[in-house]
């Protein structure tokens, strides 16, 4: 978008009435600080009420540059500046300083900040010649500054200036400092300059700001929300998984719990796949290296791929994708028209590079599960495919509890394979499947993948953030590829449609996002644990073994706490570990032939018996699978 109408987009959020058109014109020509002075005198600018992206972008922008001057107003010359741009939320500014930023040096940041906003200090744009500013700021000691200068090709760059502190930037800026109230820092990161890992290190220093209090406020809380919530921590809580460097970064080692929670998953995913007409596949971990010569792997992802290894003098490498395999065994028959559409599902383990300072947790990690699936279709075919897939896609979405999403429609990207006709054919049918479901979209133009245009579905969770899981791409490479064919009705070859299709993204992935979504509480149906006893004294014992063994031949997950421990600190752990019910035994229970059932919330339930308790989970859980 030209910057004059992403300027003026902005402005018209910053600004009401007949200061929009003289304010626009203004602020893109780079003169908001004579147009602020002409303004101030007869009316009072109105502030942002709005979280719009273009006003915020700007917003956040102005405040990257103001705690630039704070730093250098606070540590001197000895602190080398290099980029701030707004960022999502926020944002942040690299700088480089031989000593690390502590939070006591976040406080004095902040009321210098505080300062330069009360000053009202103008965001004065200025032009010079290219070779004048690397002159400027090489006699400022700014290196990275002169470095981003002696790349660009303009021959005329502008600078912004606010008090006596100026910066290389394209701009709009804020008419004046004093715009800039409601901010926090929020931490310290190192970042290679320009991402590149042989570069210096510098100090990124993030933060956010608002246009009010309560945003601001609104945000932080979020972020402390977003701490309780973090999977990693309560992956190590909940004794669900952990990465050890004894095996290696971003490879993820299940523990009991985590791997009971995985196969719930995995279970519910093949039997729902199985109902809806898919046949589930196997394949390997490697491959000749041939076969990533053939599908264009070596060509066009080889950076994300690992070194070969030798095998009876033979190349192999790890899988990064699996559809290579299920197109060998496409190719094992002679197919027919009369056999399409062909379903085959795999939760198949791919390895991918990841950059060691990339890996997140479950998030990003370099060995993951794929829930991929892969459709073989006629033309004809394809719109009712797509649907389909979308109606498998918000079933299992909405079991898992997601019933919120942002959806787009990914078109023809500049470089692509296959003829404008079948490109038309397979956006229409993505649409129309769209369509057909009820269900509002954006389009993406030229963002699909060179090989045809897909869907992406982006899911919400509790705290309303967006995650990318589900992908639906139509593909004309491969079948071209690898010479794919089927008889027709014409008893003639045809290339097949092949649609590369995954729900979750992948299972790691998936499972962090669930620990966040639920804070680790998960729904009765697939928690690792259901159950949890809980005995008074040892003359329970007996009768608590009774109960557990007869709960686990009944299919409840259950476990036992029969140490000689107070009760109300077994209580208080089984809901740390967030179990959804105690079982608590003691003489009475015993005598009764009951539990009593105490829920992670602190409710209680009245006494049962226990085979009461089994019908209540079982129930329970089916109802919450879909059963």
């Amino acid at each position: 978008m030209p910057m004059a109408s992403r300027v003026g987009d902005a402005v018209r959020q910053l600004l009401s009435g007949k200061q929009q058109r003289k304010t626009i014109a203004a602020l893109a020509n780079g003169e908001a600080v004579d147009l602020h002075r002409e303004l101030t005198e007869d009316t009072e600018l109105t502030p942002i009420q709005t979280d719009s992206e273009l006003g915020l972008e700007i917003l956040r922008h102005s405040t990257s540059h103001i705690m630039a001057q704070a730093v250098r107003d606070l540590f001197g010359t000895d602190v080398k500046v290099a980029i701030g741009p707004a960022i999502e939320n926020g944002f942040y500014y690299d700088f480089y300083r031989e000593e690390p930023f502590s939070p006591e040096d976040f406080e004095k940041i902040e009321e210098r900040m505080a300062q330069i906003s009360s000053d009202g200090l103008p965001f004065t744009r200025k032009t010079m010649d290219r070779q004048e500013a690397i002159t400027h700021f090489a006699a400022l000691g700014e290196k990275y500054k002169v470095e981003l200068l002696e790349e660009l090709e303009d021959e005329q760059v502008s600078l912004y200036q606010q008090g006596d502190f100026i910066d290389l930037c394209r701009g709009p800026h804020l008419p004046d400092t004093s715009w800039v109230k409601d901010f926090k820092l929020l931490r310290v990161a190192g970042a290679y300059w320009r991402g590149d890992e042989h570069k210096d290190v510098l100090q990124r220093i993030y933060g956010t700001v608002f246009f009010d209090e309560k945003s601001l406020k609104k945000y932080l809380n979020n972020l402390e929300e977003l701490k309780k919530r973090d999977h990693r921590k309560l992956g190590r809580e909940l004794q669900l998984f952990t990465s050890r460097d004894l095996i290696g970064p971003g490879l993820i080692l299940w523990q009991p719990k985590g791997a009971q929670l995985r196969r719930l998953i995995e279970d519910y995913w093949k039997d729902e796949h199985y109902k809806h007409g898919y046949e589930l596949l196997y394949t390997p971990h490697i491959a000749r290296q041939d076969l990533w010569q053939t599908s264009g792997h070596l060509d066009f992802y080889s950076e994300n791929m690992y070194a070969p290894m030798e095998i009876d003098e033979v190349k192999y490498q790890l899988k990064p994708m699996n559809c290579p395999f299920h197109i060998g065994i496409f190719k094992t028959d002679k197919r027919s028209y009369r056999e399409f559409p062909i379903r085959w599902a795999e939760l198949g383990t791919v390895y991918r590079y990841e950059r060691a300072g990339a890996l997140h947790g479950l998030m990003r990690v370099r060995g993951f599960t794929q829930d991929d699936a892969h459709i073989f279709c006629r033309e004809d075919q394809l719109e009712e495919e797509i649907f389909h897939i979308l109606n498998l896609n918000l079933h299992i979405l909405a079991t898992f509890g997601f019933s919120e999403y942002d959806i787009y429609l990914s078109t023809r990207p500049e470089k692509s394979v296959g003829s404008d006709d079948i490109w038309e054919k397979s956006t229409a049918a993505l649409k129309q499947a769209l369509e057909k479901k009820g269900l509002g979209y954006e389009i993406d133009p030229g963002e699909g993948v060179f090989y045809g245009p897909k869907i992406d579905i982006k899911i919400k969770d509790q705290l309303g953030r967006s995650w990318q899981c589900s992908t639906i791409q139509v593909d004309f490479n491969l079948p071209q590829r690898f010479d794919m064919t089927y008889t027709g009705t014409d008893n003639s070859e045809h290339r097949p449609i092949m649609i590369h299709r995954a729900l979750m993204g992948s299972l790691e992935r998936f499972v962090g996002i669930l620990i966040e979504h639920y804070a680790g509480a998960f729904p009765l149906w697939f928690s690792p644990v259901q159950a949890r006893i809980l005995n008074i004294t040892d003359d329970q014992l007996e009768y608590c073994e009774k109960i557990y063994n007869q709960l686990r031949k009944a299919g409840i997950r259950v476990e036992k706490d029969l140490r000689n421990e107070k009760l109300n600190y077994k209580i208080r752990e089984a809901q740390m570990m967030k179990i959804p019910f105690m079982l608590i035994v003691g003489e009475k229970e015993k005598e009764n032939g009951t539990l009593t059932v105490r829920l992670r919330d602190g409710k209680n339930l009245p006494p049962m018996k226990i085979v009461e308790f089994v019908e209540k989970v079982l129930s329970e859980s089916a109802e919450g699978r879909g059963l």
